[in-house]
């Protein structure tokens, strides 16, 4: 859910991240596997087992459709966290894709921002480079602050996986996006999928620290700095999380934070993970 980023290292240990796809025989060009397919294959390897569970809720394979992801793309995955969409990715873009991990540059943040990410700033980089996911797209891995001008005009996708709370509660949402505009070719796109607030609640439930906000917000603010809507959907959508819950998203599934109470735990797992918007935007002139 993401209030503070994981210690990805630990992580890592606790989640294969050596992932491999069947390798199939050369075919003729009649029998090409389509895109639909081939992403069928990464999500059905044995490998994935340990991150399958949370398929029911994230439906990978409609979210990246929608996103308009297809093999051979240059892919910026915004805070890849514990790398559930990289071990999809990587060996679905293909050894011709370009997966790109990509962390915040928190100067100028929230002292609480600033501690959560002090130390992977630093690691950041050499930790994510250093996953192997093979056979599949190379991976690199930077903090904002340190982009190469030459990345500039090269990415095809950049996502923002339930992650746009934090950036707006520490500040950061501007700044990071000029840079997100920037790395985008012209006909590049920005997919968000972010928790999903109720039209009505309250600012206090939605600045960023319950980890939900509005849908027209978040348009809004993601319009303003630079980009258009060019579709929404429905695919995250989850009616039964009412949205209000005290401690924030952090109380549904998988971090059920604070629930000890086994009744209360049941009810949660019963509505399951967060309900979510999926929106796509493409760079305004």
């Amino acid at each position: 859910m993401r209030r503070t980023i994981l210690a990805l290292s630990a992580l890592a240990m606790t989640v294969p991240l050596a992932l491999a796809v069947p390798v199939l025989a050369p075919l003729a060009a009649k029998d090409r596997i389509t895109d639909a397919q081939a992403l069928a294959v990464v999500l059905a390897d044995t490998r994935r087992d340990p991150d399958r569970a949370r398929d029911r809720d994230r439906h990978p394979a409609a979210t990246l459709a929608f996103f308009r992801i297809k093999p051979g793309m240059t892919v910026v995955d915004y805070d890849p966290s514990g790398g559930w969409y990289t071990r999809v990715l990587v060996p679905y873009l293909g050894e011709k894709g370009r997966y790109i991990g990509l962390n915040p540059d928190v100067r100028g943040a929230s002292a609480g921002m600033q501690r959560s990410q002090g130390g992977l700033h630093d690691a950041f980089p050499a930790l994510i480079a250093g996953w192997s996911i093979a056979p599949g797209a190379p991976i690199e891995a930077w903090n904002s602050d340190g982009l190469p001008a030459s990345l500039n005009g090269k990415a095809d996708r950049v996502l923002i996986m339930r992650y746009v709370h934090n950036l707006w509660q520490a500040d950061l949402l501007r700044r990071e996006l000029a840079t997100i505009r920037a790395l985008l070719k012209d006909d590049g796109l920005l997919g968000i999928e972010q928790h999903r607030a109720k039209g009505k609640s309250p600012v206090s439930y939605t600045d960023g620290s319950m980890g939900y906000m509005r849908e027209a917000d978040v348009i809004a603010l993601i319009e303003a700095c630079g980009f258009e809507l060019v579709g929404k959907s429905e695919i995250n959508a989850n009616r039964r999380d009412p949205a209000n819950h005290a401690r924030g998203v952090w109380m549904l599934p998988p971090n059920l934070s604070g629930v000890t109470d086994p009744a209360e735990k049941a009810r949660l797992i019963e509505i399951g993970e967060s309900d979510r918007m999926t929106l796509l935007f493409k760079k305004r002139r």
